[in-house]
């Protein structure tokens, strides 16, 4: 399958990464490549990229995709997470900026083979690796009734979690939900009829507790962008795209205790502990797509980009 996904934010986050041409860049979320292409262009032939996704099939289409540039490519499948473990195989020691583009991607969602979408019907899978052990069947036909009305609510911020959740658990004592359009239609019959009418597809908020649960993102990215702060240069700057509240205020809030340290009491004329900030935000509120893009591509509509740099050493 061809892998096609529409960069979001792109001009944006190539902006305020701000790319040198010899330096070293991570994509740490690969996807087809958009967002690499971009950086690609603007390193020259001692630059390097580092583009890491968990998807094999991604990575695939990516190395196809950026053939044609001239600079250093390295492409790993592993999770963003590990990004100190993968520099240091690599024998480099810092970066110069990286990317974080979170959530799904297009292609995924319209594979149908891979569970991840509400509209079409298909096996429930949902793993961003294909090797990774958990799956969405697991997740719906295993857990507990209640793990599962905490997961719909706390990654769904679905209000309807607990109907859901025990409809899920009603319908499979009968024979194991094994399909994305049966798990839609538990949802749809959860949800009363007048609840249904406005908003997103009802079945778009446990859909997407569910990924989150199964790929553990929320989990991954509270360790990613600490350490991916950790690794970056003087002067290097991380960029971060998220698509729901949950993800954004867990990047906002990491970046905010690490742009304020300090752990004395608030009772404390000064400061004794000795903890100082490394870090600063270059966005203070986060950078939006413009009408124009959220027309061209209604994905981008919930996305939001926060820019944080590295503080001078010399500072």
């Amino acid at each position: 399958m061809e892998f096609k996904h529409t960069s979001v934010l792109f001009s944006e986050a190539m902006n305020y990464l701000s790319i040198k041409p010899d330096g070293v860049y991570v994509d740490g979320t690969l996807g087809g490549g958009g967002h690499g292409a971009g950086i690609c262009s603007k390193l020259g032939d001692q630059g390097t990229f580092i583009g890491i996704d968990r998807d094999q099939d991604a990575l695939s289409a990516a190395s196809k995709n950026l053939e044609g540039y001239t600079c250093k490519k390295i492409f790993i499948q592993d999770n963003y997470a590990n990004v100190k473990e993968i520099l240091i195989k690599l024998n480099i020691d810092q970066i110069n900026g990286a990317l974080l583009d979170l959530g799904v991607s297009s292609f995924q969602l319209d594979n149908e083979e891979r569970g991840f979408s509400y509209m079409k019907s298909a096996p429930l899978d949902m793993r961003m690796n294909a090797e990774d052990s958990l799956t969405a069947s697991e997740v719906v036909n295993t857990y507990e009734q209640a793990e599962l009305t905490d997961i719909i609510r706390k990654y769904g911020e679905e209000k309807w979690a607990a109907r859901i959740s025990a409809f899920i658990v009603e319908a499979r004592k009968t024979a194991p939900i094994m399909t994305t359009e049966e798990l839609v239609t538990i949802i749809k019959a959860a949800i009363p009829a007048s609840a249904r009418r406005d908003g997103p597809h009802p079945a778009k908020r446990t859909f997407q507790a569910i990924r989150i649960e199964v790929n553990d993102e929320l989990g991954q990215l509270e360790i990613a962008v600490s350490e991916f702060l950790d690794v970056l240069a003087s002067c290097g700057r991380l960029c971060v795209i998220t698509f729901h509240s949950l993800e954004d205020r867990i990047v906002k809030d990491i970046v905010n205790d690490r742009i304020n340290p300090c752990t004395c009491p608030k009772n404390f004329p000064v400061c004794v502990c000795g903890k100082k900030s490394d870090v600063r935000k270059i966005t203070g509120k986060p950078i939006i797509p413009s009408e124009q893009e959220i027309m061209l591509n209604p994905r981008s509509r919930s996305a939001k980009l926060r820019v944080v740099e590295k503080i001078s050493e010399e500072n």
